[in-house]
């Protein structure tokens, strides 16, 4: 039996795309691997947040998983010096986080590193200062140590490779999918007019689910909905994602107050992941603008509820939508308001786009991503060195 450790310090923290992406793979190979021990390490100390993340993950009485609580200072002290203190002191054969790497990791411990994506390398200007000379000095560290790097797309692995010089053959593409709460049973009996009352949400809207950073692009979506808004006055554009996250950006107001949408565009901040798919349900159309992904999660979770997606025609978007969407230059207003346009008013080709969306779906699940990762895992612990 081996030892795996998962950082799962992101759930049930409200980080949208990185948290699903560390729930539903950790859900699955504990589902999956009945063989080997997991530690699931946090930085957690309320015992009823710990009970719930184990009912999250599944496995309230999985006799080979522990809960693991480290004590330090901050987030970043727990990262470089209490994981370390710990591996010495346990032996563990493979240790799985994101980005950061400890300091200090005994070599007998494999590291696999998951990097979601790097735009902070492909568009550094949107980061500020402090984040920019942290990442540029800790993330070409941490993949030098790395054992394994994890990629969700093969964009995403080119790019690594590309800004930072990682050999190819070490790293490993496990593709992304929709969270299983988009998939159950439970979606049946959504009331669509409670979801928009608590929501406050209009009758007729166009949907974005993400973070309100820089790099997504939602100052030029508000300019190209302020044009769509003039040849259809009854639709709105609803933001969700928090005010309060981490790199909001301040042109999104410019752009709403330049435009006279301050009526026309909702902020519903923060929604909860089992009222997200109902909320998906009723809107018209789904937009996604990003300038630089890793993956693009909210696509197929649109897809996934029979929603019509349009899209920046970017590489990493086109290679997880494939023909199951429609594209636009994110830097053209004027051919995102047509497409914005013809997605609203053409049914023969929202139709089509929606039967394509759930069959795009169904390319991508976290049962086969974590059997794929399991199999990294063991191939890391039997290695020379474990």
């Amino acid at each position: 039996m081996k030892t795996f450790a998962i950082d799962i310090r992101l759930i049930g923290k409200k980080r949208t795309g990185d948290e699903t992406v560390f729930l539903e793979l950790t859900r699955e190979l504990l589902r999956q691997d009945r063989g080997n021990r997991y530690l699931l390490m946090t930085d957690e100390t309320d015992e009823e947040k710990k009970k719930k993340v184990r009912e999250r993950l599944g496995t309230p009485e999985h006799p080979s998983v522990e809960i693991v609580t480290l004590r330090a200072a901050n987030r970043f002290a727990w990262n470089l010096f209490a994981v370390p203190r710990f591996l010495r002191g346990r032996p563990v054969d493979v240790y799985h986080t994101q980005y950061i790497l400890p300091f200090s990791v005994p070599r007998r411990t494999k590291v696999v590193m998951h990097v979601h994506d790097v735009s902070f390398a492909a568009y550094p200007h949107l980061i500020g200062f402090l984040d920019r000379l942290f990442l540029g000095l800790f993330i070409p560290r941490s993949l030098r140590r790395a054992d394994l790097v994890v990629a969700p797309s093969a964009f995403t692995k080119s790019e690594i490779t590309r800004y930072f010089g990682t050999a190819p053959e070490k790293i490993a593409v496990i593709p992304n999918a929709v969270g299983t709460g988009f998939l159950a049973e439970s979606l049946r009996t959504i009331d669509p007019s409670a979801l928009r009352q608590k929501y406050s949400l209009p009758e007729h809207f166009l949907l974005y689910v993400g973070t309100l950073q820089p790099r997504k692009n939602l100052p030029f979506l508000i300019r190209a909905f302020a044009g769509l808004k003039e040849r259809l006055p009854q639709v709105s554009l609803v933001l969700v994602g928090s005010r309060e996250g981490h790199h909001f950006d301040p042109g999104i107001d410019k752009a709403i107050a330049e435009h006279g949408l301050e009526e026309s565009v909702v902020f519903p901040g923060y929604v909860d992941q089992e009222d997200l798919p109902g909320l998906m349900r009723l809107a018209q159309a789904f937009v996604f603008p990003s300038l630089y992904e890793g993956f693009g999660i909210p696509l197929l979770e649109a897809m996934s509820q029979g929603v019509a997606v349009a899209a920046s025609d970017i590489p990493c978007l086109r290679e997880v939508g494939g023909d199951a969407a429609v594209y636009f230059d994110p830097g053209n207003l004027a051919t995102a308001q047509e497409k914005l346009y013809t997605l609203f008013t053409e049914s023969s080709l929202r139709e089509p786009l929606i039967s394509l969306g759930k069959e795009r779906v169904r390319a991508y699940s976290w049962e086969k991503s974590a059997a794929l990762l399991v199999k990294e895992y063991q191939k890391l612990s039997s290695s020379e060195g474990s």
